[in-house]
């Protein structure tokens, strides 16, 4: 493919001095309209060492107002960073809806440096071309503008930058012994960025090469393609209807639904009192020993509750976590998103969350949301909660690649259990806090909720992260079977690790 490519490529200086300061004009106007319409914009600079992405990146962000865009150099992961799934640090990095990130270096690097240098096994990078391809499809259905670009010089034009670079005092220190080794192994960088290009160019993030052997033309080059990415994205926002969120119908009787997966629930399972705690005890002591096994063989873990309103998820996590050293995990309470959270993708406050190796995570309330509250009460698309199944199982797949220990709950008590302890907090004053208006509103809508998780569990119980229900109508009954569940969760990763 890169064969094909025209290195010779110019733009006459008189051409370049009438057409560069025009299309500088028209990136800043084009910025400012990104703005109004908050589409966020994700730029990546990717080349040959000494191909000029400093140069490019400079000038691009001298038409740019400083106040809305952000540069991310991107070099090898630090200690925090290698902690986590390998995208959770681009992940952290996406721009809010109508700013620019531009990335000097980026997810790209699982690919090629890492490949070529072989800092990661074959089976990880040879992944991470499907790891990368989910990324960008999230960011590109959500209505981010993704622009990159492969920078190409031959590897004579690099030899005589490198020389020329050398030469000059203030800049000797950019080529070192690093970069003469990549010097020697182009053929086998080539390799690698054939594949990449191939593997990872999309419709919705497709590659531009930039022939980038003369400076003026690799400008104009990376400014067009910037305005008409833009531009186009602008044209379509406009263009198409408007998709409005609407509250979930009222379900239509229908004998497939009359009878769903939550109606095998068996919700008489109970636990006595004395039998609670002596279980509960040696569960608690159990799960402490595991919490510093998980820590000392570095597997991460994430536990997910769900639930009916009032189902027990706070006590049952207070059971959890009370046999547990503090300093091993977290309980993140999961409330409706901020301004910032929702100017981004629903799962970044998510990604930002996930815990690093050797620490729990627990979700009291997770990106379920998307396919339940915002689904049955109008708060994104049809068209979005659907995608959301897929980009669910994509997330939890990728941590569990990771070597993350995955579990999932979903605390299920029947109508008449639900009145009994809506009542009850409504009498007790210590617990009246519990009660809302909002959950007999959500009482009211039973029907919907139910629809939309039972769609929940049938679409995104995996094999690698399955949803276990929890028979909750007796609290007691369902912390055991919680802890017991994490318990063997645990082990069977540590067996692994």
């Amino acid at each position: 493919m890169l064969e094909l490519i025209d290195l010779d490529k110019r733009i006459p200086k008189s051409v370049y001095q009438q057409a560069f300061p025009e299309l500088e004009t028209q990136l800043g106007a084009c910025q400012r309209a990104a703005r109004a319409a908050g589409v966020p914009v994700v730029i990546v600079f990717e080349g040959w060492d000494a191909a000029g992405k400093g140069t490019l990146i400079n000038r691009l962000t001298q038409a740019l107002d400083p106040r809305g865009f952000k540069v991310h150099p991107i070099s090898a992961p630090n200690e925090p960073q290698r902690l986590r799934p390998w995208m959770w640090r681009f992940w952290k990095a996406l721009p809010a809806a109508g700013s620019f990130a531009i990335f000097d270096r980026s997810w790209y690097g699982r690919v090629l440096l890492e490949r070529v240098e072989e800092l990661t096994p074959k089976r990880e990078w040879r992944q991470a071309y499907q790891d990368i391809d989910e990324f960008e499809q999230q960011l590109a259905d959500a209505g981010t503008v993704i622009v990159k670009f492969w920078l190409h010089i031959g590897k004579q034009e690099q030899k005589r930058r490198f020389q020329q670079i050398r030469e000059n005092p203030a800049t000797a220190w950019k080529v070192g012994k690093e970069e003469r080794k990549h010097h020697k192994q182009y053929e086998q960088w080539l390799a690698a960025v054939e594949e990449m290009l191939e593997r990872t160019a999309t419709a919705y993030a497709p590659w531009t090469v930039v022939e980038a052997t003369q400076g003026r033309y690799a400008r104009v080059k990376v400014f067009e393609t910037i305005l008409q990415a833009v531009e186009s994205e602008l044209a379509r926002r406009q263009a198409a209807p408007k998709a409005e969120p609407k509250p979930m119908a009222v379900p239509a009787d229908s004998p497939t639904r009359r009878q769903t997966l939550l109606d095998r629930v068996d919700l008489s399972l109970a636990l006595e009192r004395d039998e609670y705690e002596k279980q509960l005890k040696e569960l608690q002591e159990r799960l402490f020993h595991l919490e510093h096994d998980l820590y000392v063989a570095r597997v991460p873990a994430v536990i997910v509750y769900e639930g009916s309103d009032a189902g027990g998820k706070g006590g049952n996590i207070k059971r959890l976590t009370r046999g547990l050293d503090p300093r091993g995990y977290e309980v993140v309470p999961v409330g409706p998103p901020t301004t910032q959270e929702k100017a981004r993708h629903y799962l970044w406050r998510f990604w930002r969350d996930v815990p690093k190796a050797g620490h729990i995570t627990i979700f009291d309330r997770s990106w379920y949301g998307r396919v339940l509250v915002e689904r049955v009460e109008g708060f994104c698309t049809e068209d979005e909660w659907k995608r959301a199944y897929r980009e669910i199982n994509e997330f939890e797949r990728q941590l569990v690649d990771f070597g993350t220990a995955f579990v999932k709950f979903w605390l299920h008590i029947d109508q008449e259990e639900q009145l009994r302890r809506f009542e009850a907090r409504k009498q007790d004053p210590h617990k009246q806090w519990k009660i809302t208006d909002e959950d007999w509103r959500n009482r009211e809508k039973r029907g919907q909720y139910e629809v939309a998780v039972v769609d929940m569990l049938r679409r995104t119980s995996t094999t690698y992260a399955p949803w276990t229900i929890l028979e909750a109508n007796c609290k007691l009954y369902a912390r055991i079977k919680a802890l017991r569940t994490v318990a063997e969760v645990l082990e069977n990763a540590l067996k692994k690790a």
